[in-house]
């Protein structure tokens, strides 16, 4: 028998053993019996041992801030915007209305309409500038920038004038109204980018439901119908066929107003079936007082709002615009009593609603007592022409107006349209 080295252990085991049945130590890469009645090393034990760590709980959003909030925070600027002729001031509100927007425009279709009422004001000034230099101003100056050729008009027209002078102060005066004009349409654009349009028709009072309803729907029409006319054309030009000029059009606008038609006749059914227009069986007593503060209120909310708006209705236009706006609410919350109707998931008003909307409140505010006390700050004169200046605490009164950017939660980033290829 040959020798074997003390330390060997690849000999083979003795004749002895193998005679009592003795079963060979597993080796790597046994049988998978074998490997599973091995003892497991220590460190292997206490890794299996550990428990596994559990998945982290998502973080819950806040709830997305009230649509109505966002609508009077908006208006509110507005208002603040037509009591100062003053650019700085103005470009100051247009600048806080376009921070919350970009900071806070959810990701969606309707919230581009932000672009749109931009445009829309950019082309108000340029029409109002255009006028003024094709029609006059009727404001003095002595600044003759440009002069046109003056068309004789007849006796009938007096007040009226085609060229002449161009001075600019006219030209000023003309941007500084306009540029007022443009930033109430800017601040309607904000709330059009940032109130959810379906929200907000959730939320209005009983007696506006039906109203909303048809607007909402009017508005989305538009849309569908140059989607559709969109569609067609490039289902044409992938068959070679002309889409363009009148021929192209009449046979693009037959299937455009036959899909318009049938989705008018599934929304009819659609609306039909969810129970719109039904209404309940109130007193004869209450639907003519509905009818008399309706009516009563939005006539005063118009004086008030006229009063607000010029300066001799300064002092009677606050406490009327009150009143009426009480005999409206009034007048909807009677009203509401006819609509038969549900909410799901009602949007509530919180803490942070009341702080947008106080933030608007507070500028209007501060813009209309800066009017009542300094009006010079406000309203800077063209005659002499002088540059404008800055009033400092209205303009820090403007800056209010960002706090919406800081307490509303941010919009949700849409998820990717294809989801992240796992490792192999």
């Amino acid at each position: 028998m040959p020798a074997t080295e003390p330390g060997d252990t690849s000999a083979a085991p003795s004749a002895g053993s193998r005679a009592a049945g003795a079963a060979p130590v597993p080796q790597r890469g046994g049988t998978p019996q074998a490997r599973a009645s091995a003892p497991t090393p220590r460190h292997q034990r206490t890794a299996t041992a550990r428990p596994r760590a559990s998945a982290p709980t998502p973080h819950r959003r806040p709830a997305a801030l009230h649509p109505g909030a966002w609508w009077l925070w908006a208006l509110s600027l507005g208002t603040a915007a037509t009591r100062t002729t003053n650019p700085l001031l103005l470009a100051l509100l247009i600048a806080v209305s376009a921070y919350v927007v970009i900071s806070r425009r959810p990701h969606a279709p309707w919230s581009r309409s932000y672009g749109a009422f931009v445009k829309l004001a950019l082309a108000v000034l340029v029409i109002r500038l255009l006028f003024t230099t094709v029609l006059g101003s009727p404001i003095p100056g002595s600044h003759t920038l440009v002069t046109l050729p003056e068309v004789p008009l007849p006796d009938w027209a007096q007040g009226i004038r085609l060229g002449g002078r161009v001075t600019a102060e006219g030209l000023t005066f003309a941007l500084y109204d306009a540029m007022k004009l443009a930033t109430l349409l800017i601040c309607v654009g904000a709330a059009n980018a940032l109130a959810n349009p379906s929200r907000l028709l959730k939320s209005l009072p009983g007696a506006l439901y039906e109203m909303g309803v048809a607007v909402v729907v009017a508005l989305t029409f538009a849309p569908n119908l140059i989607a559709d006319v969109q569609r067609l054309r490039a289902a044409r030009r992938l068959r070679g066929r002309h889409d363009k000029g009148v021929r192209g059009l009449l046979q693009v606008g037959l299937p455009v107003l036959e899909g318009a038609l049938e989705r008018s006749v599934a929304l009819a059914a659609a609306m039909d079936a969810r129970g719109y227009g039904r209404t309940a069986q109130v007193p004869t007593a209450v639907r003519r007082t509905t009818a008399a503060l309706t009516l009563g209120g939005l006539l005063g909310v118009c004086a008030g709002t006229y009063g607000l708006l010029t300066a001799a209705g300064g002092t009677y236009g606050i406490p009327v615009l009150v009143a009426g706006l009480a005999a409206a609410l009034a007048g909807l919350w009677l009203g509401g009593r006819r609509t038969v109707r549900t909410r799901y998931r009602p949007d509530r008003w919180d803490a942070r609603a009341w702080l947008v909307t106080g933030s608007g409140v507070a500028v209007a505010a501060a813009l209309f007592l800066a009017a009542a006390r300094d009006p010079a700050a406000l309203h800077p004169g063209v005659v002499p022409l002088v540059a404008p200046s800055l009033p400092l605490w209205p303009a820090a009164a403007i800056l209010v107006g960002l706090l919406p950017a800081f307490i509303t939660p941010a919009p949700e980033t849409p998820a990717p349209e294809t989801a992240a290829k796992e490792p192999s």
